[in-house]
């Protein structure tokens, strides 16, 4: 039997039943008997996890799960998929993975052959061929190049996944990297060119160069030719703050240079660097401010009462830079929310900004355009109704745009558009991974306990029985102001929506789907509402007979494993199953691992003991109990994950197992925070995801 086999990993690692070690409101961590599972690469941690994901594996294999396994690294693999690039130069850039290229190649072509339903392309970097000839376990992690047409390029290159990068020049000419160029070594980094002999860089200089986050404190200006160790530092952060960098617009006649100190996720102060001093941009610690050429824009995540009047929050303001930095305040709205609507997005393109506003959790695109010292405004005619995303294709030199179509049942299309115009270019289309013609799309809203209206959307077949017999899987996150939309996918379609299974998205508190004020809704002492919302939408699905406690489970990663874990703690009787995946769970001592003092914004400070008061009412770690029947779950992450460290989900999956609960555990050894390094990886993780859910709800 599972449960067998599960004891049997215990034993051994602690009393047999052993109770969760209550935290008291003036200690948030006292002695946990399973923190040597935080000791990541350790040999008996790794010892336990290899016999835990050999136990998931025996139970969740077998012939249907290769034959979905393989089914779904065909999608994660097919040419056919759309190959989204960016502009630099002449060239379009694209980096791809497929069965050829495990790793992947960093490739370009032009416009002209991208158009072209089979382009030319060429190949820049072979990271499988660079892994090989390094012996080093290269996952691509992006490139930076110098705007607007140079030929060199920061590339970053990460081990396993990990958020830490190597960072090297690179020649777009010769296509390869420069010897003797500008090189840093692992670490969590932010560099950006100021021109091509001279780089911004924060990374780790050694003693007290990283702050209690782990990010860049110090920012310096490094020459070529020049050691690291002699760089002229600009900015100085503290060290309790969550970062430091700095940048340079390289837009030919509006070249500015700013240096940013990030307080904490949600604060941070912005300055100007004229002739090597610092002067500080005026704006609230909340909002997010930039400059587009002879405009200064602000998007407020709090009200600003400036100039004479107030601005609410979620607007995008705009005014001249120039005038701004003298002190004049006359700021004019280019975005005002409503109850219904938000700010989704802006893009920028030569001579436009083009605004993506989320309306009822469905994307709509403005233009605006600068003509005459006024700003001139025009809705945009989108095909279809669902998720819209816009990237400019070279927002110094050109006014078109790719703009993406995509959502639940019709395959992501991409288009080519051009300002001041409806028409565009069908450019490219993912193709059809399942049959959409069965399936129906419903939006429905669930009350929340404090009578709050949370919407969410249902995917499921339309000639389904509302019997309460349809195995759902109920997905969440609601956090860091992240909006959840409509998305084309084919390892949903496959792995569950043709396999009879219900698919159900929820637009809780905590995330951006209305703006600032539906993630401030529950932030640090209101977080509570969030797991408020997800659970009325699970008894909302109950209610309306789409399925039942013994056919529902749940899913949600990193700020949605902690969803997931919370809900799961709360109202264990509402579910069959849980998915948890790289999760945070430990939230006493969530601060002190990794990356996590970043995100005390969000939840707060567990050594303050009034906040501990209300982190300990939801931490899934403190409230797990022997005495309590809990849905079966399945706990994923990954090794080299750097941002949520895999202690969250080891220590969880072991005080449960301890207690007598059936759980299964499964860790990919490589991966990052995304909890797979390439498509093989992932195939395989989300085969064992979708083999749990069919087991368990069906």
């Amino acid at each position: 039997m599972v449960i067998g086999l599960a004891a049997g990993l215990a034993a051994g690692l602690a009393t047999a039943g052993e109770a969760p070690v209550q935290a008291q409101a003036s200690d948030p961590a006292p002695a946990d008997p399973r923190l040597w599972l935080e000791d990541v690469a350790g040999e008996k941690p790794l010892a336990w996890v290899r016999e835990h994901n050999a136990v998931a594996e025996r139970e969740l294999g077998g012939a249907a799960h290769e034959a979905l396994r393989a089914r779904l690294q065909t999608i994660l693999d097919a040419k056919e998929r759309i190959p989204y690039a960016s502009k630099h130069g002449d060239y379009l850039y694209n980096f791809w993975r497929d069965a050829r290229h495990v790793r992947g190649i960093w490739r370009r072509t032009t416009l002209a052959e991208y158009r072209k339903e089979a382009p030319d392309w060429e190949t820049v970097i072979d990271l499988d061929a660079l892994a090989t000839s390094e012996n080093e376990n290269w996952v691509w992690a992006g490139a930076s190049c110098l705007e607007p047409r140079g030929d060199r390029c920061l590339v970053s290159l990460s081990r396993g996944g990990g958020d830490a990068q190597v960072v090297r020049e690179f020649d777009l000419k010769t296509r390869a990297f420069v010897a003797n160029g500008f090189a840093l070594p692992e670490a969590k980094s932010s560099i950006a060119w100021i021109d091509q002999d001279t780089v911004f860089v924060g990374t780790d200089f050694g003693k007290d160069a990283m702050t209690t986050s782990g990010y860049p404190r110090i920012v310096k200006e490094w020459k070529r030719g020049q050691p690291l160790a002699g760089a002229r530092t600009v900015y100085e952060a503290g060290a309790t703050d969550l970062s430091a960098s700095a940048h340079r617009d390289l837009t030919p006649g509006y070249e500015r240079a700013f240096v940013s100190r990030q307080i904490d996720f949600y604060t941070s102060e912005l300055f100007l660097v004229d002739a090597g001093k610092l002067v500080k941009i005026d704006k609230p610690l909340d909002a997010n401010a930039y400059a587009v050429r002879d405009q200064m824009l602000v998007e407020l995540r709090s009200d600003w009462t400036v100039g004479g009047r107030t601005w609410p929050q979620g607007s995008l303001l705009a005014m001249d830079f120039d005038r701004f930095m003298r002190g004049e305040r006359n700021f004019e709205a280019l975005f005002t929310p409503t109850a219904t609507t938000s700010l989704d997005g802006v893009a920028v393109t030569k001579n436009a900004l083009l605004l993506t506003v989320l309306d009822k959790v469905k994307n709509r695109v403005v233009e605006l355009r600068r003509v005459d010292q006024t700003w001139q405004r025009r809705d945009v005619a989108a095909p279809g109704i669902g998720t819209l995303g816009v990237s400019p294709l070279d927002n110094i030199e050109s006014d078109q745009y790719f703009l993406t179509v995509t959502d639940f049942l019709n395959p992501t299309t991409l288009y080519l558009g051009d300002v001041g115009s409806d028409k565009r270019e069908r450019v490219k289309a993912m193709p059809a991974y399942f049959d959409s013609k069965p399936y129906t799309v419903a939006q429905y809203e669930a009350k929340s306990k404090d009578g709050t209206m949370v919407p969410y959307f249902v995917v499921m077949d339309r000639k389904a029985k509302m019997d309460g017999k349809n195995p759902t899987v109920l997905y969440g996150y609601g956090g860091f102001e992240v909006s959840l939309k409509p998305s084309y996918s084919g390892l949903i379609g496959n792995a569950w929506l043709e396999q009879g299974g219900v698919y159900v998205l929820a637009n809780i508190r905590g995330g951006g789907e209305f703006g600032p004020r539906w993630h401030q809704a529950a932030l640090k002492e209101n977080r509570q509402k969030a797991y408020d919302d997800f659970i009325a939408v699970a008894q909302d699905l109950i209610a309306r007979k789409v399925t039942s406690p013994r056919h529902l489970g749940i899913m949600g990663g990193s700020n949605g494993g902690l969803l997931v874990g919370a809900t799961l703690v709360q109202r264990p009787d509402l579910f069959n199953a849980v998915v948890c995946q790289v999760p945070l769970l430990d939230m006493a001592r969530y601060h002190k691992l990794l990356a996590g003092a970043s995100w005390m914004g969000e939840y707060g400070d567990p050594d303050d003991p009034k906040q501990w008061e209300y982190i300990l009412k939801y931490s899934p770690y403190q409230n797990v109990f022997k005495d309590k029947h809990y849905p079966r779950v399945l706990f994923t992450t990954s090794t080299r994950d750097d941002r949520v460290h895999p202690g969250h989900a080891r220590k969880m999956a072991a005080l449960m197992q301890e207690q007598g609960h059936d759980i299964l555990y499964w860790e990919n050894t490589e991966g990052g925070h995304g909890g797979a390094a390439n498509n093989a990886q992932a195939a395989r993780m989300w085969a064992l995801t979708y083999s749990f859910l069919l087991k368990q709800l069906k």
